[in-house]
Protein backbone atom coordinates (compact mmCIF):
# COMPACT_ATOMS: atom_id res chain seq x y z
CA UNK A 1 0.00 0.00 0.00
CA UNK A 2 1.48 3.50 -1.02
CA UNK A 3 -0.12 6.41 0.66
CA UNK A 4 -0.34 9.26 -0.67
CA UNK A 5 1.91 12.44 0.75
CA UNK A 6 -0.74 14.02 3.18
CA UNK A 7 -1.48 10.40 4.28
CA UNK A 8 2.25 9.87 4.59
CA UNK A 9 2.44 13.30 6.75
CA UNK A 10 -0.39 12.22 9.04
CA UNK A 11 1.93 8.99 10.23
CA UNK A 12 4.72 11.29 10.48
CA UNK A 13 2.70 13.14 12.50
CA UNK A 14 1.72 10.70 14.82
CA UNK A 15 5.56 9.51 15.40
CA UNK A 16 6.53 13.49 16.28
CA UNK A 17 7.46 14.82 13.13
CA UNK A 18 7.19 18.04 12.59
CA UNK A 19 4.84 18.60 9.21
CA UNK A 20 3.83 22.39 7.37
CA UNK A 21 0.12 23.06 8.26
CA UNK A 22 -2.45 22.17 4.48
CA UNK A 23 -5.69 21.07 3.65
CA UNK A 24 -7.08 18.92 1.38
CA UNK A 25 -8.59 19.85 -1.47
CA UNK A 26 -10.51 17.96 -4.59
CA UNK A 27 -11.82 21.31 -6.45
CA UNK A 28 -10.42 24.38 -7.27
CA UNK A 29 -12.54 26.64 -5.32
CA UNK A 30 -11.15 24.45 -1.91
CA UNK A 31 -7.74 25.47 -2.69
CA UNK A 32 -8.74 28.92 -3.16
CA UNK A 33 -10.16 28.26 0.53
CA UNK A 34 -7.34 26.99 1.63
CA UNK A 35 -4.93 29.38 0.23
CA UNK A 36 -7.37 31.63 1.91
CA UNK A 37 -6.91 30.11 5.70
CA UNK A 38 -3.13 29.08 5.25
CA UNK A 39 -1.58 32.44 3.01
CA UNK A 40 0.76 31.79 0.31
CA UNK A 41 0.66 27.54 -0.57
CA UNK A 42 2.33 24.74 -2.25
CA UNK A 43 -0.43 23.50 -4.69
CA UNK A 44 0.42 19.83 -4.98
CA UNK A 45 -0.96 16.38 -6.57
CA UNK A 46 -1.40 13.83 -4.39
CA UNK A 47 -0.56 10.46 -6.49
CA UNK A 48 1.43 8.09 -5.40
CA UNK A 49 4.93 8.28 -7.24
CA UNK A 50 7.91 10.50 -7.57
CA UNK A 51 8.56 12.64 -10.28
CA UNK A 52 5.43 15.32 -9.55
CA UNK A 53 6.99 18.28 -9.35
CA UNK A 54 8.85 17.90 -13.32
CA UNK A 55 5.72 16.30 -14.61
CA UNK A 56 4.19 20.21 -13.82
CA UNK A 57 1.75 18.80 -10.61
CA UNK A 58 3.58 20.79 -8.29
CA UNK A 59 2.63 24.97 -8.27
CA UNK A 60 3.40 27.80 -5.45
CA UNK A 61 0.96 29.96 -5.14
CA UNK A 62 0.41 33.61 -3.53
CA UNK A 63 -3.20 34.27 -3.34
CA UNK A 64 -6.14 32.57 -3.38
CA UNK A 65 -6.52 33.04 -7.22
CA UNK A 66 -3.23 31.65 -7.92
CA UNK A 67 -3.93 28.35 -5.94
CA UNK A 68 -7.32 28.70 -7.56
CA UNK A 69 -5.67 28.87 -11.46
CA UNK A 70 -3.08 26.01 -9.85
CA UNK A 71 -5.79 23.46 -9.02
CA UNK A 72 -7.46 23.92 -12.07
CA UNK A 73 -3.99 22.80 -13.98
CA UNK A 74 -3.24 20.15 -12.01
CA UNK A 75 -6.44 18.61 -11.59
CA UNK A 76 -7.53 15.49 -14.00
CA UNK A 77 -3.58 15.36 -14.94
CA UNK A 78 -2.11 12.15 -15.83
CA UNK A 79 1.08 11.85 -14.14
CA UNK A 80 2.87 8.52 -14.77
CA UNK A 81 -0.19 6.30 -15.39
CA UNK A 82 -2.10 8.14 -12.22
CA UNK A 83 -5.04 10.77 -12.15
CA UNK A 84 -5.14 13.37 -10.29
CA UNK A 85 -7.93 13.37 -8.37
CA UNK A 86 -6.74 15.24 -4.83
CA UNK A 87 -4.37 18.20 -3.89
CA UNK A 88 -2.73 18.73 -1.06
CA UNK A 89 -2.22 22.44 -0.67
CA UNK A 90 0.50 23.14 2.06
CA UNK A 91 1.61 26.48 3.99
CA UNK A 92 4.49 27.75 1.99
CA UNK A 93 7.57 27.56 3.69
CA UNK A 94 11.18 30.11 3.21
CA UNK A 95 13.55 26.95 2.69
CA UNK A 96 17.06 27.41 4.05
CA UNK A 97 18.54 23.68 3.57
CA UNK A 98 17.09 20.64 2.09
CA UNK A 99 18.15 17.29 3.01
CA UNK A 100 17.17 13.73 2.05
CA UNK A 101 16.21 10.94 4.45
CA UNK A 102 15.17 7.59 3.96
CA UNK A 103 14.45 4.28 5.63
CA UNK A 104 14.08 0.93 3.15
CA UNK A 105 14.36 -2.02 3.00
CA UNK A 106 17.53 -3.55 2.14
CA UNK A 107 17.23 -6.91 0.11
CA UNK A 108 20.71 -7.68 -0.29
CA UNK A 109 21.53 -6.93 3.28
CA UNK A 110 18.71 -8.50 4.79
CA UNK A 111 17.51 -5.45 7.25
CA UNK A 112 16.77 -1.94 7.14
CA UNK A 113 18.95 0.78 5.56
CA UNK A 114 18.60 4.77 6.96
CA UNK A 115 19.89 6.64 4.09
CA UNK A 116 20.99 10.32 4.71
CA UNK A 117 22.07 13.10 2.58
CA UNK A 118 23.02 16.63 2.42
CA UNK A 119 21.57 16.91 -1.25
CA UNK A 120 18.16 16.82 -0.17
CA UNK A 121 15.19 17.63 -3.18
CA UNK A 122 16.81 15.76 -5.97
CA UNK A 123 16.09 11.84 -6.80
CA UNK A 124 18.32 9.76 -4.60
CA UNK A 125 19.25 7.80 -7.46
CA UNK A 126 20.61 10.62 -9.14
CA UNK A 127 23.02 11.54 -6.27
CA UNK A 128 24.12 8.02 -6.14
CA UNK A 129 25.15 8.28 -9.51
CA UNK A 130 26.83 11.35 -9.45
CA UNK A 131 28.12 12.11 -5.88
CA UNK A 132 27.88 9.16 -3.96
CA UNK A 133 30.24 10.64 -1.32
CA UNK A 134 27.47 12.89 -0.19
CA UNK A 135 25.20 9.77 0.97
CA UNK A 136 25.67 8.49 4.27
CA UNK A 137 24.10 4.84 5.07
CA UNK A 138 23.23 3.08 8.52
CA UNK A 139 21.86 -0.71 8.72
CA UNK A 140 20.61 -0.71 12.51
CA UNK A 141 21.34 -4.06 14.39
CA UNK A 142 17.41 -5.68 14.30
CA UNK A 143 17.28 -6.34 17.73
CA UNK A 144 18.79 -3.15 19.66
CA UNK A 145 17.63 -1.07 16.91
CA UNK A 146 19.33 2.45 15.47
CA UNK A 147 21.21 4.15 18.38
CA UNK A 148 21.40 7.73 19.14
CA UNK A 149 25.57 7.72 18.86
CA UNK A 150 24.62 6.11 15.59
CA UNK A 151 22.29 8.49 14.35
CA UNK A 152 24.71 11.14 15.88
CA UNK A 153 27.32 9.74 13.76
CA UNK A 154 25.48 9.93 10.70
CA UNK A 155 25.15 13.14 10.82
CA UNK A 156 28.38 14.46 11.23
CA UNK A 157 29.46 12.27 8.40
CA UNK A 158 26.78 13.95 6.23
CA UNK A 159 28.50 16.94 6.40
CA UNK A 160 25.62 17.87 8.75
CA UNK A 161 27.07 18.10 12.37
CA UNK A 162 25.66 21.43 12.97
CA UNK A 163 22.15 20.17 12.59
CA UNK A 164 23.01 16.09 14.78
CA UNK A 165 21.30 17.82 17.79
CA UNK A 166 18.04 18.31 16.16
CA UNK A 167 18.54 15.86 12.89
CA UNK A 168 19.68 12.38 15.58
CA UNK A 169 16.26 11.97 16.80
CA UNK A 170 14.18 12.62 13.84
CA UNK A 171 15.98 10.17 12.14
CA UNK A 172 15.57 7.69 14.97
CA UNK A 173 11.29 8.74 14.70
CA UNK A 174 11.70 7.61 11.35
CA UNK A 175 13.24 4.75 11.73
CA UNK A 176 10.82 3.58 14.47
CA UNK A 177 8.03 4.80 12.24
CA UNK A 178 9.29 2.47 9.32
CA UNK A 179 9.39 -0.59 12.07
CA UNK A 180 6.50 -0.01 13.63
CA UNK A 181 4.21 -0.14 9.95
CA UNK A 182 6.11 -2.58 8.28
CA UNK A 183 7.54 0.02 6.07
CA UNK A 184 9.07 -0.55 2.16
CA UNK A 185 9.96 2.62 2.12
CA UNK A 186 9.68 5.67 4.44
CA UNK A 187 11.19 8.93 2.94
CA UNK A 188 11.35 12.38 3.18
CA UNK A 189 12.66 14.51 0.43
CA UNK A 190 13.23 17.18 1.30
CA UNK A 191 13.52 17.21 4.86
CA UNK A 192 13.64 21.63 4.97
CA UNK A 193 15.45 23.35 7.33
CA UNK A 194 13.23 26.47 7.42
CA UNK A 195 13.70 30.18 8.59
CA UNK A 196 13.89 30.17 12.72
CA UNK A 197 16.23 26.91 12.47
CA UNK A 198 12.92 23.83 12.71
CA UNK A 199 13.77 20.97 10.58
CA UNK A 200 10.08 20.01 8.91
CA UNK A 201 9.08 17.26 6.21
CA UNK A 202 8.12 18.94 3.02
CA UNK A 203 7.37 15.78 1.50
CA UNK A 204 6.48 12.34 2.31
CA UNK A 205 6.65 8.48 0.68
CA UNK A 206 5.35 5.75 3.31
CA UNK A 207 4.62 2.38 1.33
CA UNK A 208 3.50 -0.50 3.65
CA UNK A 209 4.93 -4.19 2.77
CA UNK A 210 1.31 -5.63 1.62
CA UNK A 211 2.11 -8.79 3.48
CA UNK A 212 1.91 -7.29 6.52
CA UNK A 213 -1.15 -5.26 5.76
CA UNK A 214 -3.27 -8.03 7.79
CA UNK A 215 -1.59 -6.06 10.88
CA UNK A 216 -2.30 -2.31 10.26
CA UNK A 217 -6.03 -2.43 9.50
CA UNK A 218 -6.55 0.65 10.50
CA UNK A 219 -4.87 1.68 7.25
CA UNK A 220 -7.49 0.66 5.21
CA UNK A 221 -8.95 4.25 5.61
CA UNK A 222 -5.96 4.87 3.05
CA UNK A 223 -7.09 2.19 0.31
CA UNK A 224 -7.74 3.79 -3.11
CA UNK A 225 -9.55 1.88 -6.13
CA UNK A 226 -6.48 2.12 -8.32
CA UNK A 227 -4.00 1.12 -5.81
CA UNK A 228 -0.89 -0.80 -6.77
CA UNK A 229 -0.62 0.40 -10.40
CA UNK A 230 -2.12 3.00 -11.68
CA UNK A 231 -2.50 0.88 -14.78
CA UNK A 232 -6.18 -0.63 -14.66
CA UNK A 233 -5.50 -4.02 -15.12
CA UNK A 234 -3.12 -4.35 -12.63
CA UNK A 235 -6.02 -2.50 -10.42
CA UNK A 236 -8.36 -5.01 -11.35
CA UNK A 237 -6.04 -7.99 -10.36
CA UNK A 238 -5.46 -6.87 -7.36
CA UNK A 239 -8.64 -7.21 -6.53
CA UNK A 240 -9.27 -10.16 -7.59
CA UNK A 241 -6.25 -11.27 -5.37
CA UNK A 242 -3.76 -11.95 -8.28
CA UNK A 243 -0.24 -11.32 -8.30
CA UNK A 244 0.12 -10.02 -11.98
CA UNK A 245 1.73 -7.38 -13.59
CA UNK A 246 0.85 -5.90 -17.21
CA UNK A 247 3.38 -5.92 -19.81
CA UNK A 248 3.05 -4.11 -23.12
CA UNK A 249 3.10 -7.76 -25.83
CA UNK A 250 1.09 -9.92 -26.50
CA UNK A 251 1.05 -13.76 -24.82
CA UNK A 252 -0.23 -13.85 -22.38
CA UNK A 253 1.92 -15.61 -19.70
CA UNK A 254 0.54 -17.84 -16.45
CA UNK A 255 2.86 -19.99 -14.26
CA UNK A 256 3.80 -21.21 -10.70
CA UNK A 257 5.99 -19.68 -8.99
CA UNK A 258 7.54 -15.88 -9.39
CA UNK A 259 11.35 -17.94 -10.41
CA UNK A 260 9.43 -20.05 -12.86
CA UNK A 261 7.07 -16.76 -14.56
CA UNK A 262 10.07 -15.14 -14.59
CA UNK A 263 12.33 -18.06 -16.44
CA UNK A 264 9.20 -17.83 -18.89
CA UNK A 265 8.71 -14.49 -19.44
CA UNK A 266 12.63 -15.01 -20.81
CA UNK A 267 12.07 -18.08 -22.98
CA UNK A 268 9.10 -15.84 -24.70
CA UNK A 269 11.45 -13.37 -25.52
CA UNK A 270 14.15 -15.92 -26.56
CA UNK A 271 11.63 -17.08 -28.96
CA UNK A 272 10.90 -13.85 -30.72
CA UNK A 273 8.04 -12.85 -28.72
CA UNK A 274 6.60 -10.71 -26.14
CA UNK A 275 4.73 -10.90 -22.60
CA UNK A 276 1.28 -9.09 -22.38
CA UNK A 277 1.69 -10.07 -18.82
CA UNK A 278 3.16 -11.45 -15.93
CA UNK A 279 1.08 -13.92 -13.95
CA UNK A 280 2.24 -16.52 -10.35
CA UNK A 281 -1.08 -18.25 -9.91
CA UNK A 282 0.83 -19.89 -6.77
CA UNK A 283 1.28 -22.92 -4.76
CA UNK A 284 -1.92 -25.32 -4.45
CA UNK A 285 -3.59 -23.48 -7.45
CA UNK A 286 -6.93 -24.83 -7.48
CA UNK A 287 -9.05 -24.96 -10.56
CA UNK A 288 -11.36 -22.01 -9.31
CA UNK A 289 -7.83 -19.97 -9.30
CA UNK A 290 -6.28 -20.75 -12.71
CA UNK A 291 -10.02 -20.18 -14.52
CA UNK A 292 -9.91 -16.36 -12.27
CA UNK A 293 -6.14 -15.92 -14.02
CA UNK A 294 -6.99 -16.86 -17.74
CA UNK A 295 -10.17 -14.82 -17.58
CA UNK A 296 -8.15 -11.72 -16.09
CA UNK A 297 -5.18 -12.63 -19.02
CA UNK A 298 -8.19 -11.98 -21.35
CA UNK A 299 -9.22 -8.97 -19.94
CA UNK A 300 -6.11 -7.40 -22.07
CA UNK A 301 -7.47 -6.74 -25.65
CA UNK A 302 -3.95 -7.52 -27.04
CA UNK A 303 -3.47 -11.25 -25.87
CA UNK A 304 -3.11 -13.28 -28.97
CA UNK A 305 -1.85 -16.35 -27.51
CA UNK A 306 -1.46 -18.05 -24.22
CA UNK A 307 0.96 -19.62 -22.77
CA UNK A 308 0.78 -21.87 -19.46
CA UNK A 309 3.85 -23.33 -17.66
CA UNK A 310 3.45 -25.54 -14.62
CA UNK A 311 5.78 -27.23 -12.51
CA UNK A 312 3.77 -29.68 -10.31
CA UNK A 313 5.09 -29.56 -6.85
CA UNK A 314 2.37 -28.42 -4.39
CA UNK A 315 0.39 -27.57 -7.49
CA UNK A 316 -0.99 -30.75 -9.14
CA UNK A 317 -0.87 -31.03 -12.99
CA UNK A 318 -4.67 -32.40 -13.14
CA UNK A 319 -6.01 -29.91 -11.11
CA UNK A 320 -5.03 -27.24 -12.85
CA UNK A 321 -5.36 -28.87 -16.41
CA UNK A 322 -8.96 -29.15 -14.93
CA UNK A 323 -9.02 -25.48 -14.18
CA UNK A 324 -8.00 -24.59 -17.75
CA UNK A 325 -10.63 -26.65 -19.90
CA UNK A 326 -13.27 -25.27 -17.10
CA UNK A 327 -11.96 -21.96 -18.07
CA UNK A 328 -12.35 -22.53 -21.55
CA UNK A 329 -15.40 -23.99 -21.67
CA UNK A 330 -16.95 -21.71 -19.31
CA UNK A 331 -15.48 -18.68 -20.84
CA UNK A 332 -15.75 -19.59 -24.27
CA UNK A 333 -11.86 -19.05 -25.04
CA UNK A 334 -11.29 -18.47 -28.44
CA UNK A 335 -7.34 -17.44 -28.46
CA UNK A 336 -4.91 -20.47 -28.58
CA UNK A 337 -3.26 -21.99 -26.00
CA UNK A 338 -0.36 -24.00 -25.18
CA UNK A 339 0.54 -25.78 -21.81
CA UNK A 340 3.82 -26.98 -20.80
CA UNK A 341 3.20 -29.43 -17.61
CA UNK A 342 5.54 -31.13 -15.61
CA UNK A 343 5.90 -32.76 -12.18
CA UNK A 344 3.35 -33.87 -9.88
CA UNK A 345 0.45 -35.75 -11.91
CA UNK A 346 1.69 -34.51 -15.26
CA UNK A 347 0.70 -37.53 -16.91
CA UNK A 348 -2.85 -37.19 -15.92
CA UNK A 349 -2.62 -33.40 -16.32
CA UNK A 350 -1.40 -34.30 -19.97
CA UNK A 351 -4.27 -36.67 -21.01
CA UNK A 352 -7.09 -34.58 -19.48
CA UNK A 353 -5.20 -31.89 -21.81
CA UNK A 354 -5.25 -33.90 -25.00
CA UNK A 355 -8.51 -35.47 -24.82
CA UNK A 356 -10.08 -31.77 -24.23
CA UNK A 357 -8.21 -30.60 -27.34
CA UNK A 358 -5.11 -29.03 -25.91
CA UNK A 359 -2.06 -30.35 -26.66
CA UNK A 360 0.70 -29.80 -24.38
CA UNK A 361 3.96 -28.54 -25.19
CA UNK A 362 7.20 -31.28 -24.47
CA UNK A 363 9.25 -28.58 -23.12
CA UNK A 364 9.46 -25.13 -22.13
CA UNK A 365 11.49 -23.70 -24.99
CA UNK A 366 8.97 -25.82 -27.52
CA UNK A 367 5.93 -24.41 -25.83
CA UNK A 368 7.29 -20.98 -25.63
CA UNK A 369 8.22 -20.95 -29.70
CA UNK A 370 4.61 -22.21 -30.54
CA UNK A 371 3.24 -19.37 -28.36
CA UNK A 372 4.75 -16.97 -30.05
CA UNK A 373 3.93 -18.80 -33.47
CA UNK A 374 0.00 -18.51 -32.19
CA UNK A 375 0.38 -14.90 -31.56
CA UNK A 376 2.45 -13.92 -34.70
CA UNK A 377 -0.52 -15.48 -36.51
CA UNK A 378 -2.96 -13.90 -34.36
CA UNK A 379 -2.00 -10.69 -35.41
CA UNK A 380 -1.51 -10.71 -39.02
CA UNK A 381 -5.51 -11.79 -39.08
Amino acid sequence: MKLLEYQAKEEFTSAGIAVNPGRVAITADEAATAAEELGPVAVKAQVPIGGRGKAGGIKLASTPSEARAAAEAILGMDIRGYRVRELWCEKAAQVEREIYLGVTLDRDARRMVVILSAAGGMDIEEVAATQPEKIVKLHPDAWRGAQPYELRAMCFDAGLGDLAGKLAPLIGKLYALALRRDALTCEINPLAVVAGGDVIALDGKLEVDENAEFRHPDLEKYRREEEGSGDALDAEARKRGLTYVHLDGNIGVLGNGAGLVMNTLDLVKAAGGSAANFLDIGGGAQAEKVRNSLEMVLLDPNVKSIFINIFGGITRGDEVARGIIAARDQLDIKVPMVVRMTGTAEDEGRRLLQEAGITPGVSAPEAARKAVELAQAGAAR
